[in-house]
């Protein structure tokens, strides 16, 4: 058997509700080793992942493909298919595969009480079990911690077929993939390496793509200068050969007229004008030829309002059940208007079992409280963007401005079926925007979003009077928005305990 690969050729795709094509005539082959896959949210990455497995078929063109492709999604809602299989499989690659991602036993059983690190770990090392031709992976180091961050990419380096990986991790991208594609619909441009090389690549065919307009538009203006001075010439010569307004018995003036038709000085003028018209009007074309990317504004304004009150939220030192036999032990919490914390812990120890707590004892009004968990449903998805689609035009308009400065293209937001995770994301914190937050919640607020969005946020909440509360593995956003630590930590030995404590910069309160 030869070497698995997949070849889209000339292929097109919209979806139903569309206005407009997502991909047009698009051809490309993937050879064996990974690619990787970057765009905006909404671009069509996911669309594309679905193709190239045949999940999704193309409204024209072909696509060649291995019989064994496995696909995993962004969503880690469902246990993978042959899960339980792959936890009882005794052969050497499922012991060797469950030791290198650190999968349990009882991970099957205990499903509903994994973190989404945890179920993106038991979904990768079941496809990678699988031994599939072709593997492609939706986003595998969302809600991950730098330690399983690590497992990962290195459990991903020893897949042998083809592989194709969305993901926003430059660290991820740039150590695994041979190739990058750029997916900027309706098409996409494959460049060599990771994304790091491939978007210094662009960056450097957009400046040559300006200069070169710059120069056509140049010449096109010297041009349409020197056919205005050409045609007013004409007209001038236009006058002297023309008999209009010359008295019938003026034999001499007309004779001079006729004289100079018959010399040809002006039709020459005239021929040269022509030419030059047509040397216009196709430098016009190749001004209009040069086509480089948008840049779209990406900064952005939180209407938000700080609370009156004294304290947000109190809550008495206690303990929260995580599932089997171990809990999250909690000191005294305290949470002020003008705080800014990061929870921070390993995947598994109750930070997003510690925020569901938290939300219902906030001390403001619902309509202040703008909380963006970090998984959503695909249903909820759904209805998210129906109430989107309901609002009242002015309130839309709002709306869809914030999304657009979020680095998302609004009018195919609103076409969707359903928005992607990255889009959904954003929608929930654009509604909570036009309600004034009084405090702002986000559990792994950097995860489905794409690379220009994330310093957009980033962005937009430095800016945010209100008070924040961020959950995140990603050091480098929590050090630029917040001053005060709730650190989760794993019980040591027998103790099976998390415990959280709280810090101010390095002091323990």
């Amino acid at each position: 058997m030869g070497q698995p690969y997949i070849r889209f050729q000339n292929v097109t795709f919209r979806y139903e509700a569309a206005t407009t094509t997502l991909f047009q005539d698009i051809s490309l082959h993937v050879p064996r080793g990974w690619l990787g896959i970057v765009g905006a949210n909404g671009a069509g990455k996911t669309t594309l992942l679905r193709l190239a497995t045949g999940l999704l078929e193309p409204d024209s063109g072909s696509i060649d493909r291995p019989p064994l492709t496995v696909y995993c999604p962004q969503r880690t809602d469902d246990r993978p298919e042959y899960f339980q299989d792959f936890l009882v499989s005794t052969t050497k690659n499922a012991y060797i595969i469950r030791d290198r991602l650190h999968i349990q036993e009882d991970w099957n059983e205990r499903w509903q009480t994994l973190s989404h690190g945890e179920r993106k770990r038991a979904q990768i090392g079941t496809a990678l079990w699988r031994e599939p031709e072709v593997l492609a992976i939706d986003e595998p180091t969302n809600h991950i911690d730098s330690e399983a961050r690590a497992l990962i990419a290195a459990a991903l380096h020893t897949f042998r077929g083809v592989g194709l990986l969305v993901s926003h991790d430059r660290d991820l991208l740039d150590s695994l993939c041979q190739q990058c594609l750029f997916v900027e619909p309706p098409t996409v441009i494959t460049r060599p390496g990771g994304v790091t090389k491939g978007l210094q690549i662009d960056r450097e065919e957009q400046q040559s793509l300006q200069r070169q307009q710059l120069i056509k538009k140049r010449e096109y203006t010297r041009l349409h200068r020197e056919a205005v001075k050409r045609r007013e010439l004409a007209q001038q010569a236009d006058k002297r050969v023309s008999k209009r307004g010359i008295a019938k018995k003026d034999h001499d003036a007309k004779a001079k007229i006729n004289q100079a038709r018959v010399t040809g000085k002006d039709a020459v003028g005239g021929k040269l004008l022509h030419q030059l018209d047509g040397r216009l009007q196709q430098a016009r074309q190749q001004v209009e030829n040069i086509r480089f990317k948008k840049e779209y504004t990406l900064g952005i304004w939180l209407p938000a309002a700080r609370s009156s009150r004294d304290v947000l939220l109190h809550l008495p030192a206690g303990s929260l059940a995580l599932g089997g036999q171990k809990q999250i032990r909690f000191p005294e919490l305290f949470v002020t208007p003008t705080d800014r914390i990061a929870l921070i812990g390993p995947n598994g120890t109750g930070k997003s079992t510690l925020i569901r707590h938290l939300v219902p004892q906030i001390n403001a009004p619902q309509k202040h409280i703008t909380y963006v968990p970090q998984e959503i449903e695909a249903q909820q998805s759904r209805e998210i963007l129906a109430q989107v689609q309901r609002l009242p035009h002015e309130q839309l308009g709002f709306l869809m401005t914030v999304i657009s400065r979020l680095g998302s293209r609004p009018q195919r937001l609103l076409e969707s079926s359903i928005p992607s995770p990255g889009e959904t994301r954003k929608l929930l914190l654009a509604l909570g925007m036009t309600r004034a937050p009084h405090i702002i919640i986000m559990d792994e607020p950097t995860n489905h979003i794409d690379l220009p969005s994330i310093e957009c946020l980033e962005q937009a909440l430095a800016e945010c009077p209100c008070c924040l509360l961020l959950v995140s593995h990603d050091r480098r956003f929590l050090q630029a928005l917040t001053q005060k630590t709730w650190e989760i930590r794993k019980g040591t030995g027998a103790e099976q305990d998390c415990v959280l404590q709280i810090r101010l910069g390095q002091q323990i309160l």
